[in-house]
């Protein structure tokens, strides 16, 4: 098949990006759960000798490819999201006007680069003590998002941003919260600055948490718009999401819940 040489180089390059998105991707993905499932609940039993030598051994190596996969996974992935939907003509139905284009680039732009922000703030109140409420007020803010951005998109483009918005924030967590956190705590372990206090580590478990929670329905927002029509052609498309929300946190605490139980030590 002849293509016009500018398409055919498109066509590469977009082979390319979903290339180095799915690599990256797999190698965020995979640090997050080395570290919540498995490096975790093994460093809760090292003594402080012990954690002297693993730590400055073992945390700056995985967080180097761990900050540097989201990185690359983000910044591939909005490259993606500009030339199939933005470029593509895949926002909004075939019958939208130019204004309803223009909102739904608009709001799907905020929504993507400032949604981080809502989502901090609500963590840095009295609710991060209760993980229920939290989770709870967490799954209100994004079925509003959701509700919100149904009414100006197509229902594929809807699961893609909304899949990118939750990627974002996993990202900003990574460069803004965990990262800075685990320097901290490197450093104090090397002795290089005084040992941070515990809240230091809190905010870094925390925040590694909720990208485990969010990153099992991220999986299935990015996989969906190529495959399953069925969940994002209804009406209720903002429900099936909120719900696969819901369902990828539960999933992803009942693992947490067996990485800290003896089951996974017991001999084979």
């Amino acid at each position: 098949m002849d293509l016009p040489f500018a398409e055919a180089w498109s066509q590469y390059a977009d082979v390319f990006t979903r290339w180095v998105h799915v690599v990256a991707g797999v190698l965020w993905v995979g640090q997050l759960f080395f570290f919540n499932f498995v490096n975790a609940p093994a460093q809760a039993g090292f003594d402080a000798e012990t954690k002297k030598k693993v730590v400055p051994e073992l945390l700056p190596r995985a967080l180097y490819f761990f900050r540097y996969g989201a990185l690359f996974t983000w910044a591939t992935g909005l490259l993606l999201l500009g030339l199939v939907y933005h470029l593509g003509g895949l926002m909004v139905t075939a019958d939208a006007t130019s204004s309803q284009k223009a909102m739904a680039f608009a709001f799907s732009q905020a929504a993507i680069w400032f949604g981080f922000f809502p989502y901090d703030l609500l963590f840095k109140t009295p609710l991060r003590k209760s993980p229920l409420l939290g989770a709870l007020a967490g799954l209100a803010l994004f079925t509003a998002v959701a509700f919100g951005l149904s009414r100006l998109l197509s229902g594929r483009a809807l699961f893609i941003h909304l899949g990118a918005i939750l990627g974002t924030t996993m990202m900003m967590n990574v460069w803004m919260r965990i990262w800075p956190a685990q320097k901290k705590i490197i450093r104090g372990v090397k002795e290089l600055d005084p040992k941070p206090g515990p809240e230091v580590a809190e905010l870094a478990a925390e925040r590694s948490r909720h990208n485990l929670y969010l990153s099992v329905p991220v999986l299935l927002f990015m996989v969906a718009p190529h495959t399953f029509p069925l969940a994002y052609g209804d009406q209720l498309n903002w429900v099936f999401a909120a719900v696969v929300v819901a369902i990828g946190w539960g999933g992803a605490a009942f693992l947490l819940g067996r990485a800290k139980s003896p089951a996974p030590m017991k001999a084979p």
